[in-house]
């Protein structure tokens, strides 16, 4: 069992809950194919549930004391997972201004941060040749800001290009292997924060 209890949210204690959150709203955007693609590389018992972003109003600080219904259920999804799994494009050399939105709710107000202490992965895939790299590099000095513990290799600057996905959507096999190695790096990653909090609580790690 997980050492916070969530069972007043309705979690599934059985499985390790990851909240996906995609930086595109494109509708045949390669980061929401990756995103959806890349739970099939995880083991049986890690669960992916995508988190809605498009919906959500632009942050204002005057808002704070009275956050917006589809603000809320951010932050609950946010607190109700055990990771978190970041997967950008690149826009002008950073992130989308629709990531930097979500975030920056969910941060609000000071001191109510729900993004604190849930280890993350970041990803993300492009067109151009360094993939995502800076926009990776922007999302991680802010994430280090909010205190989330963020994988740190391997690194995963995904170029899209012929054979990254198979002709069903799913990874393909020229790709499989290095992503499966990050995968399994990310769920080794979140299984460590997961037996680091049970120890600070003075139970036997699982």
């Amino acid at each position: 069992m997980h050492s916070t209890d969530r069972s007043h949210l309705g979690v599934n204690m059985s499985k390790v809950r990851i909240a996906v959150v995609v930086g595109s709203l494109r509708r045949e955007s390669f980061n929401h194919q990756l995103a959806g693609a890349l739970p099939t590389l995880a083991p049986a018992d890690f669960e992916f549930k995508p988190v809605t972003i498009g919906d959500l109003p632009l942050y204002n600080q005057d808002d704070d004391a009275n956050q917006a219904d589809v603000v809320k259920r951010l932050k609950l999804e946010i607190l109700a997972a055990d990771g978190l799994l970041f997967v950008t494009p690149e826009y002008n050399r950073s992130i989308p201004g629709v990531l930097k939105n979500a975030i920056d709710h969910a941060s609000r107000p000071y001191g109510r941060n729900a993004w604190a202490g849930k280890p993350a992965g970041v990803i993300g895939v492009s067109t151009g040749a360094i993939g995502t790299a800076l926009a990776q590099q922007h999302l991680r000095n802010v994430l280090a800001y909010l205190d989330v513990p963020v994988l740190g290799q391997p690194e995963a600057f995904i170029q899209a290009k012929e054979g990254l996905f198979d002709a069903s959507g799913q990874i393909g096999a020229g790709s499989k292997a290095f992503l499966q190695k990050w995968m399994d790096a990310f769920v080794g990653f979140i299984h460590m924060h997961q037996n680091s909090k049970t120890v600070q609580k003075g139970q036997a790690p699982p």
